[in-house]
């Protein structure tokens, strides 16, 4: 029954004959895991072509598992949505068994069911939830995720309706390659009227519906590398319209609003430029890039590790290798020591010989030494005797050198004596000379200085009288100011009385005109003003002076 259900599943014809012939019976049971793998691997697996249902291959493996290991405990999620989380984790395991989701693929789901229900992702509660998980294994089987959704541990808060609708539309996006569905209007192509229909977008192809639940399939839109799409103006009454082209049609879309309509656009112009580029779809994509990321960190970790192996190996045999030069060392240690004991042995014996030889020894020493004791006094006294005698010749030595020495000092006094006197006499005679000259030039002095005397005195006497004439002179200077302030007030006065005369005698007549007398004589100009004597007087007063002089010389 199970052979056939699979063949008519994956579209392979069944065939009960190979089946009979691969099934009889054996030592270990006709139907062993040992003998129906092999059966399924080359009659029916090997045959598969790849056009079958994969939701209903899928799901017949699931009743094939689910009562078996599905939790008996209450969860928060329809067996529905346990049945998709499980196709989800096949879609996201690694490709080895026992199948596991490893950490990084357990927090891309649920990020994605966050963000399908509208929550926040909370990464420290995830944080702490994958260090417990990291301490004990390296991930989680299928019924364990399907535990750990219906627990509702990290949608709390959330409702099972809103929980099962997140478990959908991550099912649809990365089981049934929905990339994006919704309501839109469609424009018909024979009577031209707008409908509205469930749009479902898929890497190649758009499909719509009478209703989203899928059951009544209206047409496709097949989607290539040579269509396009683009935005359309508001027309017939309808807004945010926008148009795809493809190769033998054209469809015009209404959606709902702006957004929609970008959202649309975006979504299907992606879709056509990863047609263009040979891509999978991005969360094909994007899973293979994680798992390529996992392979390189795996494989950096083996390196490591490796590397690590080859380290404590290599720090084993360094440890052997010091482990047997640690041997050797004692070994050597051990060597050495009874050497050691053998030599301290025969430097015992050495010593007790060479005791008594240096016993011996120190009694012919002690001979020797008396000898040489009694030979070095001879020699000493012998020594003595040569030392008195050497000195008594340096003595004698030093009494003729002092007795020439005396001779010689004596000659040289006797040169320097005779030198002294002569130079004696020669001083006296110019001393002499001197003497006289100095004598007649004090003579000279005296009258020369007695002539200077007289001529200090006339000069003396000539400085005392013009110091009296200057006297003289400073008081008539005085007198002379003192006229002079009086001939000016006096002036002034004169003045003053002639300008008042003079004003009145023009106010009254008014065409007389004062003559005013002129000076006679022309007056000296001084240092202190005008001088109080005439040129004539100033004449006077020089000879004066100058007769004067003359008699003072």
């Amino acid at each position: 029954v199970l052979s056939h259900n699979l063949c008519t599943v994956l579209n392979v014809p069944h065939d009960p004959v190979a089946l009979e012939e691969h099934f009889r019976d054996d030592d270990e049971g006709p139907v062993s895991n040992q003998g129906y793998m092999p059966y399924l691997n080359k009659f029916i697996l090997e045959k598969v072509q790849g056009n079958f249902d994969k939701v209903e291959f899928n799901r017949m493996c699931w009743t094939l598992c689910a009562k078996k290991n599905l939790s008996k405990s209450p969860l928060l999620i329809s067996d529905e949505d346990a049945f998709k989380v499980w196709v989800i984790f096949n879609f996201l395991s690694e490709d080895k068994y026992p199948l596991i989701i490893v950490p990084e693929e357990i927090e891309y789901l649920l990020k994605k069911l966050t963000e399908a229900m509208g929550a926040g992702w909370q990464q420290e509660q995830f944080d702490h939830y994958k260090i417990a998980l990291n301490t004990s294994r390296e991930g989680l089987s299928v019924w364990e995720l399907i535990d750990l959704i219906g627990s509702g541990q990290f949608s709390k808060g959330m409702d099972r309706q809103t929980v099962s609708m997140a478990i959908n539309e991550v099912f649809n996006e990365l089981i049934l390659d929905v990339l994006k569905q919704g309501y839109m209007l469609k424009k018909g192509h024979k009577r031209k009227n707008w409908t509205e229909r469930w749009f479902v977008l898929k890497p190649n192809i758009i499909s719509y519906y009478v209703s989203e639940d899928l059951k009544d399939k209206k047409g496709d839109i097949i989607l290539d590398g040579n269509c396009c799409v683009e935005a359309l103006p508001d027309k017939d009454g309808k807004k945010c319209l926008f148009l795809i082209k493809c190769l033998d049609k054209s469809f015009e879309i209404s959606a709902s609003d702006k957004k929609k309509k970008q959202e649309w656009i975006q979504a299907i112009q992606t879709t056509v430029n990863l047609l263009r580029a040979g891509s999978p779809p991005p969360h094909k994509e994007a899973r293979q890039k994680r798992k390529e990321l996992r392979q390189k960190l795996l494989a950096e970790q083996e390196e490591l590790e490796r590397q690590m192996k080859e380290l404590q190996t290599a720090n084993e045999n360094k440890q052997k290798e010091l482990e047997t030069v640690r041997k050797q060392l004692e070994a050597a240690a051990a060597r050495a020591a009874e050497e050691e004991k053998k030599r301290l042995q025969t430097q015992v014996e050495l010593q007790d010989r060479f005791s008594l030889e240096l016993e011996r020894e120190k009694m012919v020493r002690q001979k020797m030494e008396e000898q040489v004791a009694q030979k070095s006094s001879e020699l000493e006294q012998y020594l003595q005797r040569v030392r008195e005698l050497e000195e008594m010749y340096k003595q004698l030595q030093e009494a003729l050198e002092d007795e020439k020495q005396a001779r010689q000092d004596e000659e040289t006094v006797r040169k320097l004596q005779a030198r002294l006197l002569e130079e004696e006499s020669a001083k006296r005679a110019e001393l002499e000379k001197w003497h006289l000259q100095q004598q007649q030039t004090i003579q000279m002095t005296e009258a020369e200085k007695q002539e200077l005397e007289n001529q200090r005195m006339i000069k003396e006497r000539a400085l005392q009288v013009a110091m009296q004439q200057l006297e003289q002179l400073e008081l008539e200077r005085k007198e002379a100011l003192e006229q002079y302030e009086e001939v000016k007030k006096k002036l002034e006065t004169a003045a003053n009385n002639t300008k008042s005369w003079k004003d009145k005698v023009a106010h009254h007549e008014g065409l007389i005109r004062l003559i005013e007398p002129g000076s006679k004589n022309p007056h000296l100009i001084t240092n202190w003003g005008p001088a109080a004597f005439t040129e004539a007087e100033l004449e006077q007063r020089q000879k004066s002076w100058k007769g004067k002089k003359a008699t003072s010389e």
